[in-house]
């Protein structure tokens, strides 16, 4: 059985790279705390990881409404110690980066927000206790100018940089902070489901996915060797 003094926090669970995540990191022992916007999986998610023996639990919350997302974090914290957060950011419509203007910017760093709510409500007892950790998943448009992604581009730049930037502050507290680079379809994820299933793109982006079985290894990797602040995974090409 897990040990229920450890919890693993997973933000934006789904059947991608969310779910593995909570695989890899419970096997560990970590009792795994689910957060999504709808509870409409939970029951399946819940019924998976009790199947493998991994102690879990399922929260609904929109992360944007801060007050929510602290509620939702101290309710978690009551069982147990939360050890580990991995969050996956939500994303919204891209506007191309030729028509951006500042309301459509500030609007895009709304999805900013959260992150930082999260590491400053976590944080304390992390650095109290000497121990824990976090990652952040983000795209490939943080390394590479891609266009298309227009104002998200400009999100996922700073969610980068703000794991990157925490990384060096807390390494020498105990406390470790990582990032995921992420280009490439999650496989099994609900965009490469949707896009696999239409003719029109399904054989464009076979060669452009990504296992998240082998993504959470090495979210594991880092967290255990804190050896290094990002790992990028590239199945897009140059």
């Amino acid at each position: 059985m897990t040990n229920t003094a450890r919890t693993a926090v997973i933000f934006g669970v789904g059947p991608g790279l969310g779910m593995s995540m909570a695989r890899r990191f419970g096997r560990e022992g970590y009792r795994i705390a689910l957060i999504s916007r709808s509870d409409t999986r939970h029951g399946d998610y819940l019924a998976e990881l009790s199947a493998l023996d991994i102690e879990a639990t399922a929260h609904t919350a929109d992360v944007t409404d801060l007050d929510q997302l602290t509620a939702v974090l101290a309710e978690i914290a009551a069982s147990g110690d939360i050890e580990f957060v991995y969050y996956g950011p939500t994303t919204g419509r891209p506007v191309p980066i030729t028509e951006v203007d500042v309301r459509t910017a500030q609007a895009g760093f709304e999805l900013l927000w959260p992150v930082i709510q999260v590491v400053d409500t976590v944080l304390p007892g992390m650095l109290e206790r000497g121990a824990g950790g976090f990652i952040i998943s983000g795209g490939l448009s943080s390394v590479r100018p891609m266009p298309m992604l227009g104002q998200l581009a400009l999100v996922v730049a700073a969610l980068r940089n703000y794991a990157l930037t925490l990384h060096p502050a807390l390494a020498e507290q105990g406390v470790y902070a990582g990032t995921l680079t992420i280009g490439g379809l999650i496989e099994r994820g609900d965009i490469h489901a949707a896009m696999t299933a239409d003719p029109a793109t399904s054989v464009a982006v076979q060669e452009h996915t990504l296992d998240p079985d082998e993504v959470a290894d090495t979210a594991w990797e880092m967290y255990q060797k804190r050896d290094r602040a990002e790992t990028i995974f590239d199945a897009l090409g140059s």
